[in-house]
């Protein structure tokens, strides 16, 4: 038993001894961030995936976890793959450059944005689109922080989202079909279940009746 641990501890100090070396560092960087894509993935959509399936889904109790397993193993490994991708690509352009210049990290982004999210499927989808609101706001402050935006004598927030909603609300009345499905499902619930109910049961315990009453 003794032996065991004793082998165990030699394990650990090489691996920490490892760890520190500068020549492998890069390396390193790249293997720590594909744990932390994997772990920060399965942080953030499993909890999403647990409450938009028992909200909206219909199926089996097996049915619903097999889902939220699937939607949280693939945004899980989507996120550690470009990661992966997007430090690798990035070291390696260090690399054969001798230093690290903007381009560099747009060009792998790129890539692994390419490879690794370029499939159309609803997880994908959602990311990406979660990115662009983000895009949209940092590329405003840039331009205002820049000069090319003069910078506005009120907060422009209300008018922007009084547009955002506006625009989103007219869409799923008139247009729906253009709107990702998770989207659909969360505005279905809200506006139009809302409107309907035969009793005091599906008007405030429940949304919707499922008996045949």
């Amino acid at each position: 038993m003794a032996g065991g641990g004793d082998a165990l501890r030699a394990l650990l100090r090489a691996a920490n001894a490892l760890l520190q070396q500068r020549r492998y560092r890069a390396a390193l960087a790249v293997l720590k961030g594909f744990r932390n894509g994997a772990v920060y993935g399965a942080k953030i959509r499993a909890p999403h995936a647990l409450v938009m399936t028992f909200l909206f889904k219909s199926g089996s109790l097996r049915e619903k976890l097999e889902s939220i397993a699937q939607a949280t193993y693939t945004h899980s490994r989507n996120l550690a793959y470009f990661v992966f991708t997007y430090k690798g690509l990035m070291a390696l352009q260090s690399r054969l450059q001798g230093k690290k210049i903007p381009l560099h990290s747009f060009f792998a982004a790129c890539v692994g944005g390419w490879l690794v999210f370029g499939e159309n499927n609803p997880i994908n989808s959602q990311i990406t689109m979660y990115l662009l609101s983000r895009i949209l706001f940092g590329l405003s402050r840039l331009a205002v922080e820049k000069g090319y935006v003069p910078q506005p004598k009120q907060d422009p927030f209300p008018l922007f989202t009084a547009l955002i909603w506006g625009t989103v609300l007219w869409l799923f009345e008139y247009h729906r079909q253009t709107l990702q499905p998770s989207l659909q499902s969360s505005m279905t619930y809200l506006y139009d279940d809302s409107n309907e109910w035969h009793d005091i049961s599906d008007f405030l315990i429940y949304n919707k009746r499922t008996d045949s009453k």
